[in-house]
């Protein structure tokens, strides 16, 4: 059968090497996940004894990411006769390709249970002899280390051990950096790729970046260069990737926010909160779509009717359309200081009370939301070398989703306090 195999000439060099160590770091958007996803499915259906393990550091991350990656992969290769070549169970997260037994497992790394069960995977048939760390800088080098020591011992002729880590460059200060593209290695291959290298991008995207150039250039070196950048700025610390109820009932209240777009991503996301601290549900990230569009997306990922749907009041039409539409959409009033209230009370810091212990969750399938918050930083004056208290207005669309939906909740609890007081 014809095989259907997309390649960026930049990654030959990183397939092909032997090296027990290929260090990633690129980009958003340069394709180095997939092409890692498209060339272990063909390298374990070529050299029967090989597994793969791949590693998050949240291991229910790893259904969006690699496994999504991989699954992708094998139906792009081999279209709808996938099944003749691998066997998929989606529940578990494992992988065997039919013809030789070699399998695909997934793991975290961020606790110590986790670590210990690093410590004993088996496969049926032969060794583990890859590995796949996708976003590589979330892992402690303990983590690494426990990882590392797992590829040891005698391997048949032929087959060989290597770990692959794909990530973005966010800090220089990372210790992959210091270990790994510091000092010289015989058995390390650093590569670094950017979304100009990748031929199959969308044009969309690829115009999103470089508008980030003029908006945003100390990000863009990160996110748009593959250059190491800096953690410093970040706006939000107090978040966490993790599976969290889906059941809305469980939740003190439900709210939806939506920042519109086209040529810059429109973000839908329903928030829960629970004893203060706010819940990001599965939600709705894209470009290019309009407001019809994307009411039949809504509807069919059943984001709910009967909750109030915080929207940008800019424009109202489209507001109007959602409420035609069956759901409560109402545009956030935009006062003057709204932007920084909003942000101190996600990071706990009420008008003129008590801090409040927050922590915002977030669902793992929430891919594009993890990318914005993990990345939105406040603006940086180069001339004197400070960050103003300004957010940077770029790649922000799910953040703003978030400000809108806490809105609700903000100011209900302005309206709280000021009546506690004039009750004194």
């Amino acid at each position: 059968m014809e095989l259907t195999v997309k390649a960026n000439p930049i990654f030959r060099e990183p397939d092909l090497s032997r090296k027990r160590y290929v260090v990633m770091k690129g980009s958003a958007g340069s394709g180095k996940s997939m092409d890692t996803a498209q060339m272990y499915i063909l390298r374990l259906m070529k050299d029967p004894g090989r597994n793969l393990l791949c590693v998050r550091k949240v291991d229910v991350t790893n259904r969006d990411s690699t496994f999504a990656e991989l699954q992708s992969a094998i139906f792009r290769i081999f279209g709808n006769q996938a099944d003749r070549f691998w066997y998929i169970n989606s529940s578990s997260m494992r992988m065997r390709c039919k013809g030789n037994g070699d399998e695909i497992i997934f793991r975290g790394c961020k606790d110590d249970s986790q670590r210990e069960k690093l410590k004993s995977i088996t496969f049926s048939k032969g060794k583990l002899t890859d590995v796949w760390i996708e976003e590589a800088t979330e892992l402690a080098q303990q983590d690494f280390e426990i990882i590392d020591d797992r590829l040891r011992g005698e391997l048949p002729d032929g087959l060989f051990y290597q770990i692959r880590m794909t990530f973005n460059p966010v800090s220089a200060q990372h210790w992959i950096k210091k270990n790994f593209f510091d000092r010289d290695d015989p058995d390390v291959l650093t590569h670094q790729s950017t979304y100009k290298n990748n031929r199959f991008i969308d044009a969309a995207y690829y115009r999103r970046m470089e508008r980030r150039k003029e908006v945003d250039p100390e990000g863009y070196r990160v996110y748009g260069l593959g250059e190491w950048g800096e953690t410093k700025g970040l706006i939000l610390h107090n978040w966490e990737v993790k599976g969290i109820p889906l059941d809305l009932e469980w939740y003190d209240d439900v709210a939806i926010g939506q920042d519109f777009g086209f040529n810059h991503a429109n973000a839908i996301y329903p928030f829960g909160i629970k004893d203060g601290n706010v819940y990001v549900l599965p939600g709705l990230y894209g470009y290019e779509k309009d407001t019809a569009e994307w009411i039949a997306e809504a509807n069919k990922k059943h984001i709910p009717k009967n909750r109030t749907m915080w929207c940008d009041s800019a424009e109202p039409d489209r507001v109007k359309m959602w409420r035609k539409a069956g759901y409560r959409a109402r545009g956030v009033s935009k006062e003057s200081g709204s932007i920084h209230a909003q942000i101190d009370w996600l990071k706990g810091i009420p008008d003129g009370e008590r801090p409040v212990n927050r922590k915002i969750y977030v669902h793992p399938s929430n891919v594009d939301f993890i990318k914005e918050i993990e990345q939105w930083k406040w603006k940086h004056d180069d001339k004197r070398n400070e960050y103003l208290d300004e957010p940077v207005p770029f790649f922000d669309d799910a953040m703003a989703a978030l400000r809108y939906g806490i809105e609700g909740w903000r100011k209900a609890q302005k309206v709280q306090i000021k009546t506690f007081k004039g009750g004194i």
